[in-house]
């Protein structure tokens, strides 16, 4: 194998995997940021509107979906990704597990970063007679926003690593290049470029987002 098809074979797989990042990672917010937010909310001990029973029901799910190793999930999903996008495999099947993996983790980042304002904040909004959706998007939210685009970083850069593992039931990207033509066919050199690649990608990542988070907090 040239060294020109090995640039295209990388370059391809790249584009897989930052397709499955991108829309993984946007699909995996819509589901879990609301989730953040009412575990946030509806804690019984700090929650700004206490419901117990909602946040038991709603700490159990999460929990649960954590617990699932990424590949065995992923195999239990193929039949929901058949019914959402036509097939079991490749990119954009990888997309449904890969968003619903990375849900619950989105859901706990942003509970954990929405806690971590300070309580007087709060109850100074709630004295000057905000309700519960001001106290969310106009309190909670903006003090937080640093934390949230760590949190946000951060579940980028697992979304990556789960994608990497796709590979080895042939989810497409850098990961199913390091398996199929390097693992299988015994070309290291492949298997070494697939995972340079996965680390720029991780540290490119991380550094926009740690930019970005210094960025805003100096602003506040």
């Amino acid at each position: 194998m040239n060294i020109d098809k090995i640039i295209i074979l990388v370059r391809d797989a790249a584009a897989q995997t930052a397709v499955m990042v991108v829309f993984s990672t946007l699909f995996s917010l819509l589901l879990g940021f609301p989730l953040g937010i009412l575990l946030c909310t509806s804690d019984p001990q700090s929650g700004i509107r206490p419901r117990p029973a909602l946040y038991q029901i709603l700490t159990r799910i999460v929990n649960a979906l954590r617990s699932f190793p990424f590949i065995i999930l992923m195999i239990v999903l193929f039949p929901l990704s058949r019914v959402l996008v036509g097939t079991s495999i490749g990119t954009k099947a990888t997309i449904v597990p890969l968003s619903i993996a990375a849900a619950p983790f989105v859901a706990r980042i942003i509970e954990s970063a929405l806690k971590e304002v300070d309580r007087g904040v709060v109850q100074a909004a709630r004295a000057m007679g905000s309700t519960t959706m001001q106290i969310i998007f106009k309190v909670l939210i903006p003090e937080a926003l640093p934390s949230l685009i760590d949190g946000v970083t951060l579940t980028i850069i697992n979304v990556i690593g789960y994608s990497a593992m796709a590979g080895a039931v042939g989810g497409g990207g850098l990961g199913d290049l390091a398996i199929r033509y390097g693992y299988q066919r015994f070309r290291s050199e492949i298997m070494a470029i697939a995972v340079i690649v996965i680390l720029l990608m991780v540290e490119l990542i991380q550094m926009l987002g740690t930019a970005l988070s210094h960025k805003v907090a100096a602003k506040r």
